[in-house]
């Protein structure tokens, strides 16, 4: 899953996105209002968490934003302001959850995976995903092959979500990168090779029905027939 964190502060922003990186999300970071905007506008986020004092349009006047223009994901707001009516202003803006800072990481943790649980209430679809026998719990990341638990690392699950999200289509060396690592490195670098190579070994080696393919000079695709 996708986190989109809208922070200024350096520390922070650095504490939250290694947090999250490790329990397994892939995250962006804006350091302005502005920023966070196109972003949010631009790629298709499951969370956001928005700080509420930040420079070139703050936290509130950019959730307005995002919530007018249909924007829905669920956001948690992070403030240093603590009282009640600024909880009950940052959640009438269209705020999802308000957390105060300073904060334990593992209460955002926890409050993030909440507000991915309840906004993904009923949307099955989005939570479980299944292609032939392969099965993968967005919210429990939880994989199975069959009646077989598969363990993966943060960044094969990530992989694999994204390659059963577009089962059937091919995904370039590219996109996997832009995806699973946030940012671009050298497309011939041979990461993805690597990567791609150990959630076969995992999810493919004991199983006479091969799921992952090669497609010579586009990529890799992911395909349950």
């Amino acid at each position: 899953m996708r986190i989109l964190v809208v922070e200024d502060d350096s520390k922070i922003a650095s504490l939250i996105s290694m947090g999250l990186r490790q329990a397994g999300f892939t995250i962006d970071h804006a350091t302005d209002g502005e920023q966070g905007l196109q972003l949010a506008l631009q790629a298709g986020y499951d969370a956001a968490i928005l700080d509420i004092m930040l420079p070139k349009r703050d936290g509130l006047t950019l959730l307005d934003e995002l919530r007018r223009r249909g924007v829905n994901m669920p956001v948690l707001i992070l403030s240093a302001k603590h009282t009640v009516e600024d909880r009950v202003r940052g959640l009438q803006a269209g705020g999802d959850d308000y957390l105060t800072k300073p904060f334990a990481f593992n209460e955002l943790l926890a409050r993030v995976q909440a507000l991915l649980r309840r906004s993904n209430a009923g949307a099955t679809e989005q939570t479980l995903l299944q292609i032939g026998d392969l099965s993968l719990n967005r919210l429990k990341r939880e994989v199975r092959r069959g009646a077989e638990k598969i363990e993966l690392q943060p960044r094969e699950f990530a992989l694999l979500d994204y390659l059963m999200r577009h089962a059937g289509r091919a995904v370039s060396k590219t996109m996997i990168l832009e995806h699973i690592w946030d940012y671009n490195f050298d497309p011939q670098t041979n990461v993805v090779d690597v990567l791609v190579c150990r959630l076969r070994n995992k999810i493919d080696r004991d199983f006479s029905h091969k799921l992952i393919h090669t497609i010579r000079g586009v990529g890799y695709v992911l395909k349950g027939d």
